[in-house]
């Protein structure tokens, strides 16, 4: 993955923010396979606009698991994998 725009990082957390938002709307509904198509897709988003990283993969698992899913994990991976990403020197 090149370099970051801070235009990227912020619709990568935007997108997380409404992902997390989404898992705690839908979660008391049992609207389970709604929720998962959205990780799928949040995923998919998340890796076009930061690059694939290894934390998208446990945070979509931990996704999946009930009540668990309510606490904002892709927030929390987006703010990771920009964070690290700034320490190795690629965003810009």
């Amino acid at each position: 993955m090149g370099t970051l725009s801070r235009g990227r990082i912020t619709a990568a957390l935007a997108v997380a923010i409404a992902a997390d938002v989404l898992s705690v709307v839908l979660g008391p509904f049992g609207l389970t396979f709604a929720d998962e198509a959205v990780d799928v897709l949040v995923m998919g988003v998340e890796t076009w606009l930061l690059g694939f990283h290894l934390l998208f993969l446990p945070t979509f698992v931990i996704e999946v698991v009930p009540v668990v899913d309510a606490i904002p994990t892709w927030t929390a991976c987006v703010l990771v994998v920009v964070a690290l990403r700034r320490r190795k020197g690629s965003t810009g």
